[in-house]
């Protein structure tokens, strides 16, 4: 087991600060599917705590930190209700609101590959872990919206790749004994600028090399 990286209030703290933005963009995604306030606070919950609930589930963290603290489940109605009456003004903040979601991202990406590893996981199989705790919430929330997950589509900005660089540089420093609080807050910070740069430059994953793009004919056939 490690010592802990941060103390317990200050990673508590952070958690439910990721927490609450992750729950923001999936309850925007309702409002904008018109769900009603239940679905709002479903899709609320699930993208701020499906990536976790899956890793503890998977590590054996039984019961999951999901229902043992009750600020977990409470941060995204407290977003639930934010969005329901204020959406056209957190639209307006969208911006800002995918600054703090690429802070999620990076933290989530770094606590949940330290915590897979924590539970026996061997180094590529937590990085695995990592990676589902950071988009699985994301990914839950796309389905159950009935959109194609974000994580898998080709026009839209890398998402996966830096929470994949984050949980790398965890597993790496985990490798050579050198992980502590400065390097798990670099790994953070990496996976944070590389998803904010993402957002600048549009980068994206490459498609199948060599391939035939489609879209232009779909969209012809559809006119």
């Amino acid at each position: 087991m490690f010592q802990e990286l941060f103390t317990p209030s200050v990673q508590h703290a952070l958690d439910l600060a990721g927490i609450f933005v992750f729950a923001i963009s999936g309850a925007l995604l309702a409002v904008r599917k018109n769900f009603d306030v239940f679905g709002i606070a479903v899709l609320a919950e699930v993208t701020a705590l499906g990536g976790g609930l899956l890793r503890d589930l998977i590590i054996g963290a039984v019961p999951p930190a999901a229902f043992t603290d009750l600020g977990y489940f409470l941060m995204p109605l407290v977003a639930t209700g934010l969005v329901f009456f204020l959406h056209p003004h957190v639209e307006r903040i969208q911006s800002g609101v995918n600054v703090f979601d690429a802070a999620g991202l990076g933290l989530f990406c770094v606590t949940g590959t330290t915590k897979a590893y924590e539970y026996g996981l061997g180094l590529t199989f937590s990085a695995a872990l990592g990676l589902a705790t950071a988009v699985g919430g994301g990914v839950l929330r796309d389905v159950l919206a009935n959109e194609v997950p974000s994580l898998l589509r080709w026009d839209r900005d890398l998402y996966a790749v830096p929470a994949i660089v984050g949980a790398s540089m965890v597993v790496l420093c985990i490798r050579f004994d050198v992980l502590n609080a400065a390097t798990s807050g670099l790994a953070v910070v990496t996976a944070f600028v590389l998803r904010l740069l993402a957002m600048r430059y549009h980068w994206r994953a490459p498609r199948a090399w060599n391939r035939r793009s489609e879209a232009t004919e779909e969209k012809a056939t559809a006119q």
